[in-house]
């Protein structure tokens, strides 16, 4: 049987991860409280039992029984009953910016602020993070992506690092991006923003492409950008990062960058060891105000 224990910060998505491993065959059981999951593991895993993929959700609403789980899971550990924690995070703007959405009351604000909550929640549930076997961090990720990453690991039953990496282009006259952890500056490349019947064109076309491909420069940057990231990510991996945002910028994040960062990520899509997809924030702005 395949015991997985469904965790996280609120708002990161975890009801949601239950529904999708709901139809992915599992067992799902939500918020059971505390002092039953040592007997329902016991249940589950038994000869007579017919589960064979349970996932067991455990959230802040357990109160103070949550630090009751290190026993358990010591006990359960002992007993031999095999499981795996996974725990899904957020940036604590993002996971403000999800309760303001939906108008909920973070479960620790207690009239407080939900910043305040939030802080409280993340002392709290720390010990389960420093357990999991797998860290999402979902601040980035679209609800189709987080069931591809569902699927990897519990479906595929891929190996699996705790690091996503986003690869976003953007437009240096709209400002970087705030929450990057790394960024390239491409604006040394000729721009076709200058060019005859280029300029209506994005990255994401061929002529474009071709146009800034055909400089050695676009070549070179990039094999030492992929060097550089490849020697970067097996250490963020070991340093216990879980979200790397490398961001490429030109003018208006139309061209140049979007290009690049196609490249780049066709190149890093070929390593199995992390999670990775692409997004170009400033692409259509320029169409938008109709320029």
């Amino acid at each position: 049987m395949r015991f997985v224990i469904l965790t996280g910060m609120s708002g990161a998505g975890k009801s949601t991860a239950l529904k999708m491993m709901e139809d992915m065959g599992y067992f799902c059981v939500d918020n059971l409280p505390i002092p039953l999951i040592e007997k329902f593991s016991q249940l589950s895993s038994s000869e007579n039992g017919e589960l064979e993929k349970v996932a067991l959700g455990v959230d802040i609403r357990s109160g103070q029984a949550i630090g009751q789980l290190e026993g358990i899971f010591a006990r359960l550990r002992e007993k031999g009953c095999q499981f795996e924690i996974l725990f899904l995070d957020s940036d604590d703007a993002v996971l403000v910016k999800r309760y303001k959405e939906t108008r909920r009351n973070h479960p620790l604000a207690m009239g407080e602020r939900v910043d305040r909550g939030i802080e409280k929640e993340r002392q709290a549930m720390q010990f389960l993070k420093n357990q999991a076997d797998y860290i999402l961090d979902t601040s980035q990720l679209l609800t189709r992506e987080l069931k591809v990453e569902l699927e990897k690991i519990f479906v595929m039953n891929q190996d699996f690092h705790n690091l996503f990496v986003t690869i976003l282009s953007f437009g240096f006259k709209y400002g970087i991006p705030a929450d990057s952890d790394l960024v390239f500056d491409v604006r040394f490349l000729p721009n076709p923003y200058y060019v005859e019947g280029l300029r209506a064109k994005t990255g994401n076309d061929p002529e474009i492409q071709d146009y800034v491909m055909q400089f050695p420069e676009a070549h070179a940057f990039l094999d030492k950008l992929q060097d550089m990231v490849e020697f970067l990510i097996p250490n963020y991996i070991a340093e216990g990062k879980n979200q790397l945002i490398i961001s490429v910028g030109c003018t208006g994040g139309k061209h140049r960058s979007v290009t690049l960062a196609n490249e780049l990520y066709q190149r890093l899509l070929r390593n199995k060891g992390y999670g990775i997809k692409m997004e170009h924030r400033d692409i259509g702005k320029d169409a938008l105000r109709g320029k």
